[in-house]
């Protein structure tokens, strides 16, 4: 109880700092900032390379492939003034911010005419600073301290969708079991359950699809939030008997006996991306689009396909993040995705409510995301 206490205590000090520095003075000014961004004023124009860029949010087939542009479209369409756009992330040397690592060792934002700062901060410290316009994006996702200052009318939509894992990874839910126990089968009631954010984090979603498999409810588990680290670590001395394990950490567990992987990340769906706030949303959307444009250039040039099959990539690529080339090659491609399908913060507000760290009502999705910044760059009208 003391941790869940403290896990509400932390959103909603988040919440109180968004308020405490926030220019918002009256309703309608909460309403409008709460609504979604206003659309471009200039019609969206097809994008030469672009025509399979964009597949229906409703689609959430577990094959659905994602959505493809040509290498090195859309086209650059450089902003007529120089502009900076500051970015910041929870981590810089994970594998999933390779996209945006590379599109600034490449240039591809010099090509729209933008000077990208990137930055380490956590999450919750990033939102806070993000809603008071003091930061332009943030690499995170649609979790509860985002859904809290959406709440509190606070403008920061997710933009961007990141990626979903290859059907051979196994980053996801790793368990304890004793001998002759069967997985499929294991009882997860009272279990000790490692992760790396805790109830606050959108991978709740897939961890009560796991739970929900194993006849168990989020309020069966004890949760212990630890760093990326010691979640790995407490599985394996016995501090807990079940993780959610990221990229690479899994590998240590995989075909070792008394381990099982019980499911992961929802195949085709990205859980996380890129999140605006007013700066990009409401004062300069042209600057919100080329980033976007940029990034999405980015992805397909150089991370379309099984971008791990080529080992001078690898070796690229693990420079620009500043990790080891046989630590990437140990794992899959992530499958990377910019899109946002339907009802994914849906799904999440649900796993917050119940953890309590979130109150109902849900919040309808157009208060939480913004897909015309990717729809304009690939030349989608919605």
């Amino acid at each position: 109880m003391a941790r869940r206490r403290a896990g509400l205590a932390s959103v909603l000090f988040v919440c109180t700092a968004l308020l405490a520095t926030s220019c918002v003075s009256s309703d309608d000014e909460t309403d409008g900032a709460a609504k979604s961004a206003p659309t471009p004023n200039t019609p969206v124009a097809a994008v030469a390379g672009c025509e399979n860029g964009w597949t229906d949010p409703a689609d959430l087939s577990p094959t659905r492939k994602p959505a493809r542009c040509a290498p090195n479209t859309p086209a650059p369409k450089p902003l007529a003034a120089k502009t900076k756009i500051t970015v910041t992330a929870g981590a810089l040397s994970a594998e999933y911010l390779g996209p945006l690592r590379m599109a600034i060792a490449k240039g591809e934002f010099l090509k729209e005419n933008l000077e990208v700062e990137l930055k380490q901060m956590p999450s919750s410290d990033a939102n806070t600073l993000l809603a008071k316009g003091e930061l332009d994006a943030v690499y995170s996702a649609p979790e509860a301290g985002m859904v809290n200052a959406a709440k509190q009318g606070f403008n920061i939509k997710w933009v961007l969708g990141n990626y979903s894992s290859d059907p051979a990874s196994k980053s996801g839910v790793w368990a304890r079991v004793k001998d002759g126990q069967d997985p499929a089968t294991i009882d997860l009631k009272g279990t000790r359950f490692a992760s790396l954010v805790g109830k606050t984090s959108i991978i709740m979603y897939p961890i009560e699809t796991v739970l929900t498999k194993h006849n168990t409810k989020v309020t069966d588990i004890d949760f212990k939030q630890l760093d990326a680290q010691g979640v790995g670590q407490a599985l394996e001395n016995g501090g807990v008997d079940a993780a959610w394990l990221l990229d690479p950490v899994w590998k240590q567990f995989e075909n070792k006996p008394g381990y099982a992987f019980l499911g992961g990340q929802p195949a085709g769906e990205p859980l996380g991306g890129m999140l605006y706030g007013p700066n990009l949303l409401e004062k300069n959307r042209e600057a919100g689009t080329a980033f976007a444009r940029a990034l999405i250039r980015t992805v397909n040039t150089y991370f379309a396909g099984d971008y791990k099959s080529d080992p001078a990539f690898v070796q690229e690529l693990a420079t620009v993040l500043g990790s080891k080339p046989e630590l990437l090659s140990a794992i899959p491609s992530l499958i990377t995705d910019w899109e946002i399908r339907q009802g994914t913060t849906d799904r999440a507000q649900k796993m917050f409510v119940e953890g309590k760290v979130v109150e109902a009502p849900a919040l309808t999705e157009d208060k939480l995301i913004d897909r015309s910044f990717y729809a304009e760059a690939v030349g989608h009208t919605q």
